[in-house]
């Protein structure tokens, strides 16, 4: 909201210091006092969004399921008839039911929140005179943005100053041509499409660079008087989810042909057709897991939230599943694979190489001809000018620590010129910017213009081959002399040895030029001034991360912008490139027809001097070899080929906001392992929801066959309709938690990634749950005939085979814990989650069978030591069973 209500939409037709004036602010920004004053008295910088589920329409959500209905249905019907213990009992059993539903999904809706504040967008603003980077909701009226190309405007503004800033407005206007902007007053009548001295919410920055006044925020900016259309959240259906109802649709339809076919079959045996009923509803409600997509969900969130501790922020949950599917990781180097500090190494100027000493960001260090220190040399100075004013970056001391504001590379020109003692400060007072063509990755090079007491000149810097290409002189023994062709390929054979260092080389010129030249007309007859070799080593740990890529089926391809032969070397040391992988630069790639470059795209480990829109080509041509494709980005031009990847990956550090909204996950240390690390996380959530519902699956197989073998061989019912509702409650409710919480196999990333179109459980997961289904049913149904045959009373019998199936699936859950590895080589105590998970549902089932009041309604008996002495070494052999099998599968593997 504007300081002055409908104010905001005229600052267009004042001058920039009259609104500054008007808003009660300055250049230098709002203080952090000032600032919290007006957020307190206009609000976060938010849209509304629609009103949130309350927690009593959570709670009472749950029990809109039709089986659910027919449950409360059934325990009116009971209490009409006078059974009033079984109406409680299952009305008990449909609230705890509701109870655990409620807090699964409260769980899920508490993790999501904390995902979207992690993922709120920032704001670059100056606070306290100083740049600090904000959450774009705590803007006010008033504060000052920096913008930058990529950045998304966070609210309302008018522009201070606009440096060959383009706007793309087409979220609110519809128009696709981004909008020049400049600080011009426009005339009070100008509809605010050709307001160019204001920036709107919502809009993105696609070049240039400028700074603004805050004038409007949430709900008074354009974007908000737009009905709030932006404030609804959509809930996307997962592929997960999809997948979640087929299964749940299959088994629940079998398992309704079987219950209907039993409870028929019941009724005909003389069974009471309500006692039948109810049965028949319990067994359903047992049988199919309504409960599993909370679970799921609730096993989502909890992974999701875990790969935040390790730097990588999902911010579709679907990613989840594609993350366990990724077989290519397309990469950017900068920052990625390497430290993203840059050092300037070496130096050419004047046909010499010299080098730098010094590391990071102190400005420490001496330049060396050989073993003689130079110092006061008019070449060297006049290239560290040129680096020190082409330049954006800024240098400063905190603590001790010596850090820098802005782009690294820029950074390393600030510092080495530091060094030599320029400092930037100063020499921007003596020499003030009055334009500027901003560096874009499609130009390649960057050109300001000075003006000084000495004149005006233009400085650039950029790839040393396009710098090379503007100019027609260079800097040599103190004069300016004509760059022949001859020395244009010497300076190109030194950049060649340079990047054989692995140093990244930019090239830098400049030119005397009149006061009214434009920066960009200032690109042309330049003076070669020189060349400077920065080093930005590899991250220690990338190499091992690539390594076990690779042990994980898992290509790594580099994409990156800098020259070849240092991509060739960097890509070699890490272990991306290989003997017989091919090295592809932007040109060669731009000569390639689609057909020719999808015939080698697979032999590719190296894209250098590419350009962003390469990305997307690199993307399109690996899917349609079959590959799932992973790809980093960070700047504007990233979007598309992050969105059309099947894992868009943008850096939470150096990232664009547009690169950020386009992408599926967030780095947030911008670190090359962090991916790996997300993946593995990825894969073990996959296999954790695999092994819980196979966990399920049992079960739900185990109870079916109990009771359809039990009515038909000896007409009896081996357990009640609300034991059955007791065991699918207390079973299907805090052990799927806890395997949700099993940490990683350690053979999971030396397995091959998991096809995308693979089911959620494989046809060995379906054998073994089968398999165990049918042991706790013999157990069980062996347990009956061993009763009946001595005459014990029903309800003893009931009460054995219903603690006897407890105890069983006690024992599968922890078969569950790895699909493969024995639960003894796992640790038993390692997942002490499932310890405390199991323990309390056998206390549940002990109250049960136990405490009077729990006795009635349940049904059952207390069972003594000779009871449990058989239950136990019963109930064991689901765990007993499932280890031979596991060791007969190693040895076989072996």
């Amino acid at each position: 909201m504007g300081l002055t209500g409908d104010k905001n939409w005229m600052y267009y037709d004042e001058a920039a210091d009259a609104v500054l004036k008007t808003l009660n602010t300055s250049e230098n920004g709002l203080s952090s006092g000032e600032a919290k004053n007006r957020l307190e008295k206009y609000g976060k910088n938010e849209l509304k969004e629609e009103e949130k589920t309350s927690v009593v329409k959570l709670f009472l959500s749950q029990f809109k399921s039709f089986l659910i209905i027919i449950l409360i249905a059934a325990a009116l019907v009971s209490a009409f008839l006078g059974e009033l213990i079984d109406a409680f009992v299952i009305l008990f059993t449909v609230f705890l039911a509701g109870v655990l539903g409620f807090v699964q999904e409260y769980r899920a809706e508490e993790s999501i929140k904390l995902l979207k504040a992690l993922t709120s967008p920032e704001a670059l603003v100056i606070r306290d005179g100083k740049e600090v980077k904000i959450p774009s909701s705590l803007l006010v009226p008033g504060d000052i943005l920096v913008l930058q190309a990529g950045d998304r405007i966070p609210a309302d503004a008018r522009l201070l100053e606009a440096l060959s800033l383009e706007i793309d407005e087409s979220s609110l206007t519809g128009e696709s041509i981004p909008v020049g902007k400049c600080t011009d007053i426009f005339p009070t009548e100008t509809p605010q499409p050709d307001r160019k001295n204001m920036v709107y919410t919502g809009t993105s920055v696609t070049y240039g660079r400028g700074k603004a006044v805050v004038t409007a925020t949430g709900m008074n900016t354009a974007f908000g008087k737009l009905a709030g259309l932006l404030g609804e959240i959509e809930r996307e259906r997962t592929p997960l989810q999809e997948k979640l109802d087929q299964f749940g649709r299959w088994l629940g339809t079998a398992t309704l042909i079987v219950v209907a076919f039993v409870a028929i079959l019941g009724i005909f045996q003389g069974f009471d057709p309500f006692e039948m009923f109810l049965w028949g509803v319990a067994l359903a409600v047992a049988a199919i897991p309504e409960a599993l997509p909370a679970v799921v969900t609730v096993g989502l969130a909890l992974g999701v939230r875990r790969m935040v501790k390790r730097h990588a922020l999902i911010r579709r949950l679907p990613s989840v599943e594609t993350l366990g599917s990724t077989n290519i990781i397309c990469t950017d180097k900068t920052g990625t694979l390497t430290q993203n500090k840059m050092t300037v190494e070496k130096v050419y100027v004047n046909g010499t190489l010299l080098s730098v000493t010094g590391e990071g960001y102190k400005p420490a260090g001496d330049f060396f001809n050989g073993d003689k220190p130079v110092s006061e040399d008019v070449h060297l100075h006049r290239l560290l000018i040129a680096g020190a004013l082409c330049n954006d970056a800024g240098l400063f001391e905190e603590n001790g620590v010596w850090d820098i504001t802005g782009d690294p590379t820029e950074g390393a020109l600030v510092v080495v010129a530091a060094k030599e003692g320029i400092w930037k400060t100063a020499l921007e007072e003596k020499h003030r910017r009055k334009g500027e063509v901003p560096f874009s990755s499609e130009r390649k090079m960057m050109t300001t213009l000075n003006f000084s007491e000495d004149g005006t000149y233009a400085y650039s810097k950029g790839a040393p081959e396009v710098i090379l290409s503007s100019c027609t002189k260079i800097f040599l023994g103190g004069r300016e002399e004509e760059l022949t062709s001859e020395r244009k390929q010497e300076i190109l054979n030194v950049v060649n040895d340079m990047a054989n260092l692995t140093l990244r080389v930019m090239g830098f010129a400049y030119r005397k030029v009149s006061e009214d030249t434009l920066a960009e007309d200032a690109e042309k007859e330049m003076v070669f001034a020189g060349l400077m070799g920065m080093r930005d080593l590899p991250r220690e740990e990338v190499k091992t991360a690539i390594a076990t890529c690779t042990s994980a089926g898992i290509r790594t391809v580099m994409i990156t912008g800098d020259h070849k032969t240092t991509a060739f070397a960097i890509a070699k040391e890490l272990g991306i490139f290989r003997e017989g992988d091919l090295v592809l630069t932007g040109v060669e790639l731009d000569a390639l027809d689609n057909k020719e470059f999808e015939e080698i795209v697979e032999k590719v480990s190296v894209y250098a001097r590419v350009y962003p829109e390469h990305k997307l080509r690199v993307v399109e041509a690996l899917k349609k070899k079959g590959y799932i494709v992973a790809m980093t980005g960070d700047g504007v031009n990233d979007a598309p080929a992050l969105k059309a990847a099947d894992m868009g990956i943008a850096m939470g550090i150096t990232g664009t906001d547009v690169s950020k909204e386009a992408s599926s996950m967030i780095l947030t240390d911008d670190n090359f392992a962090s991916i790996v690390s997300a993946v593995e996380e990825g894969r073990n959530i996959l296999k954790n929801i695999k092994n819980f519902i196979a966990y399920g699956l049992t079960c739900h197989i185990g109870l079916v066959l109990i009771v359809l073998v039990g009515v038909l061989a000896w007409q009896t019912l081996p357990v009640i309709a609300v034991q059955i509702l007791w065991i699918n409650l207390i079973t299907d409710g805090l052990p799927p938690m806890a395997l949700s919480l099993e940490a990683p196999d350690r053979g999971l990333m030396k397995q091959k990634p998991a096809k995308a179109k693979e089911g959620l459980v494989s046809k060995r997961m379906i054998i073994a749950s089968l398999g165990l289904g049918l042991l706790i049913a013999i157990q069980s149904l062996g347990v009956l005939y061993w009763a009946l045959g001595n005459g014990t009373p029903l309800p003893k019998i009931q009460t054995l085979i219903f603690t006897l199936v407890v105890v069983s699936l006690m024992f599968n859950a922890f078969n569950w814990r790895s699909e493969r590895y024995s639960v003894f080589s796992l640790g038993i105590f390692t997942n002490k989650s499932l310890i405390y998970a199991v323990l309390s549902t056998i206390l549940l089932q002990l109250a049960a069978i136990y405490v009077p009041f729990m006795q009635v309604a349940f049904r059952t008996v207390p069972l003594s030591l000779s009871d449990w002495a058989m239950i136990i070494p019963l109930a064991s052999t689901t765990l007993i069973a499932m280890e031979f099998t596991k060791y007969l599968e190693w040895r076989r593997h072996r």
